[in-house]
């Protein structure tokens, strides 16, 4: 179990249930949260927050500099309205967390990105390509930060219940749907096991009965959540 947990896009999805895990076991957990995010979730949860935006240097510094932070978890996403923060975000995180001294980043981007470019479908790329492109250059930055870094990369996801049957896997051709309640437990289990810094996985859930949408050739509804 680590003491304080720096957590960025914590406030639904991946990140949410992340926090319930960390909180539930008794870690203490820093949320980074917009001034316009629903914190209804995390404040059920009794977690310490930091308001400020990840494409702002200076605020993610100071969340850092806040109070002693043990590692730091990524699982900002992005939307079709607003500006990904994939690239500038990650870069702002790695830039505070060695200018404050700590070393372990954990960062979920999603398979697709670096080199799993064949696991997604043509059809997916048209759709995909650009969203990537970005994560594939956020993963680059963190790589080459020199921090103990953990990069995990979900498959399709879904918001029901935790199956239980999902894995990890170093196989960067392997594709697949995962719910995000498996996916947090995945991510919490690296961040407690030193055999997984410097590794990239794909978690998807194998017992899963559906593909991602893009791979059955279907496209996105719009105002869908990218990954």
């Amino acid at each position: 179990m680590t003491d304080k947990i720096l957590l960025f896009g914590g406030s639904q999805r991946t990140g949410l249930e992340v926090a319930k895990i960390l909180a539930g076991r008794g870690d203490k957990v820093r949320a980074f949260v917009r001034p316009s995010s629903d914190r209804t979730g995390l404040e059920k949860l009794g977690v310490e927050f930091v308001t400020g935006n990840v494409l702002d240097g200076d605020s993610v510094d100071a969340a850092f500099a806040q109070g002693k932070v043990d590692a730091v978890i990524c699982t900002i996403g992005g939307s079709r309205t607003e500006p990904r923060p994939d690239v500038e975000g990650t870069q702002n995180i790695i830039a505070a967390a060695l200018h404050q001294g700590v070393q372990r980043v954990l960062l979920v981007t999603a398979i697709g990105a670096g080199d799993s470019r064949a696991a997604l479908s043509e059809h997916a790329w048209k759709f995909l390509g650009p969203v990537m492109e970005l994560k594939t250059e956020a993963e680059a930055c963190l790589t080459a930060s020199g921090l103990a870094w953990t990069i995990l990369r979900p498959g399709g996801m879904a918001s029901e219940p935790a199956t239980g049957t999902a894995i990890k896997t170093e196989d960067h051709t392997a594709m697949g749907m995962i719910q995000r309640a498996d996916l947090a437990v995945l991510v919490v289990a690296c961040l407690d096991d030193a055999e997984t810094i410097g590794k990239i996985y794909h978690t998807i859930d194998p017992g899963a009965k559906e593909q991602p949408p893009l791979q059955q050739g279907v496209q996105p509804k719009a105002g869908a959540e990218k990954p």
